[in-house]
């Protein structure tokens, strides 16, 4: 005989109802204790919190199954004759490593969240994951790499949640992975979260860590955690100097930087590429030391690229040192003539949505800088230029590149996308939330300022991701330090 029981939570214990409990001594004597099956599923229920658990002896005097239920719901009762076979449930679509539960009340669910992944819909993936289906190691694997496409920090808790519930929670390539989706979501506490408590860590994932912490503007996080992972007994390749000196940039620490790129070259052999050239140099630059990086660039044992003295005219842009901006971009016409005519101011086409911008709330949605704005956020994004010129913002003309007068350029500057995602996100979430802008193009010099002061107006952390970094703007700050 077998009898399924729905008990509910009562506080602290579980406990059967009266009537029940009097009904299962007197009619089908057995310890309960005997054979105990737990089934627990995910599929909410629509009868309130419980779980069910069914309870089975030896005996032959019956062979039927009872469901009870509290609170006056109906008694369901079913023979042998109408039992259903557990064989006979499609269990063709199931993992082989996940076996069919035991409970046949709960048949299992073919769905492929590999293919909805691909298709872009993990949230539906998430949601057939909530009512029971199991995914394997390479559906999480797609799911984070899906999460990583949209920059959706919700979505990322969602898919950690049920991976830590799985038995692929302590696999490093996967918590890699979830790293390393939160240091692209701009989450670093999140990220640090999932690195401490893994239990073994290999090479990337204190990369991946140094790396997120740069990027987001916290070098001194990430270079501490360069020097422990050093004192662990890891040996650095190439790639994690890269990480460790884009740290040393993020906070223009020059002494640190140069320390590093001395250790890479003399205690680990490592291969020197242009590319740690470069990080040095950013590392110059940032700092405001331009002498120094010319000098570097002169002993440098390879010819400077392109690439070197664009960045290098950017942080003589940057440091107002126009002399050196102009020279440099006389050495860049030499490498490309056709830069000129490329700089020629143009007007872009009317028609075509110049930027994009997502602004993630509690889910990431889109907004084209196409249509007039909403009514309210029109009036919002007026206030809120009101209380930056109170504030002391003056428009830097110099980013527009159009031949207009200058009071049109200060308004085509007004309505720059990101200005504009910042003013529906302020009026479409609670006070004091942070916002995070999500940017297709580079954010220009003169947004870069203006939401420094928004950030101090609003008393809001405005997170901004461009194609080149993490902007985290509180109180009239930018972690970026002021470089973009």
């Amino acid at each position: 005989m077998a009898s399924l029981v729905s008990l509910q939570n009562t506080g602290n214990s579980i406990g059967f109802s009266s009537q029940l409990k009097s009904s299962i001594t007197t009619k089908h004597s057995f310890t309960l204790s005997n054979k105990i099956k737990l089934c627990f599923s995910q599929i909410p229920i629509k009868l309130g919190p419980r779980c069910n658990y069914a309870a089975s002896d030896n005996t032959k005097s019956s062979s039927s199954t009872r469901t009870y239920r509290r609170h006056g719901v109906t008694t369901h009762r079913q023979t042998t004759k109408d039992r259903p076979n557990p064989r006979k449930f499609n269990t063709e679509n199931r993992n082989e490593s996940h076996p069919p539960p035991e409970n046949p009340t709960f048949q299992s669910i073919p769905v492929d969240l590999m293919k909805l992944c691909k298709e872009g819909k993990v949230k539906e993936a998430l949601d057939y994951m909530g009512q029971g289906v199991l995914a394997d190691y390479n559906d999480f694997g797609e799911l984070l790499d899906a999460c990583a496409d949209t920059n959706s920090l919700e979505l990322s808790k969602r898919v950690n949640d049920f991976l830590r519930r799985s038995k692929f929670a302590g696999d490093i390539e996967l918590n890699n992975k979830l790293i390393g989706v939160y240091c692209k979501c701009a989450s670093m506490r999140d990220a640090l979260r999932v690195f401490d408590k893994m239990r073994e860590r290999n090479l990337a994932s204190w990369k991946l860590m140094i790396n997120g912490y740069a990027v987001n503007g916290s070098g001194i996080d990430g270079l501490s955690l360069f020097e422990e992972m050093r004192n662990g007994g890891f040996q650095p390749d190439n790639e994690t100097f890269l990480a460790v000196l884009s740290a040393c940039a993020s906070v223009g620490n020059v002494e640190e930087g140069l320390k590093y790129f001395e250790l890479m070259k003399n205690d680990y052999q490592v291969a020197l590429g242009i590319e740690h050239y470069i990080g040095v140099i950013d590392v110059f630059g940032r700092a405001g030391y331009l002498n120094e990086a010319l000098e570097f660039i002169e002993n440098m044992p390879i010819e400077p690229t392109m690439e070197i003295w664009q960045g290098i005219q950017g942080f003589a842009r940057i440091h107002g040192d126009i002399d050196l901006e102009d020279h440099v971009e006389e050495l860049l016409l030499e490498f490309d003539p056709y830069l000129s005519s490329e700089n020629e101011l143009r007007a872009p086409p009317k028609k075509k949505v110049s930027t994009i911008n997502m602004i993630e709330k509690n889910r990431v949605s889109e907004y084209r800088c196409k249509e007039p704005f909403k009514e309210e956020a029109n009036e919002k994004f007026k206030g809120l230029n009101g209380q930056m010129r109170e504030a002391g913002y003056v428009p830097d003309t110099r980013y527009v590149l159009h031949d207009i007068d200058e009071e049109a350029k200060e308004q085509a500057l007004q309505y720059h996308s990101e200005r504009l995602a910042i003013a529906y996100g302020l009026i479409s979430t609670p006070a004091r939330t942070p916002l995070r802008i999500i940017k297709n193009l580079r954010i220009c010099g003169d947004c870069h300022n203006a939401i420094k002061i928004m950030s101090m107006i609003v008393g809001r952390e405005l997170i901004v991701r461009d194609n080149k970094r993490f902007h985290h703007f509180k109180d009239g700050n930018c972690s970026c330090g002021d470089y973009w």
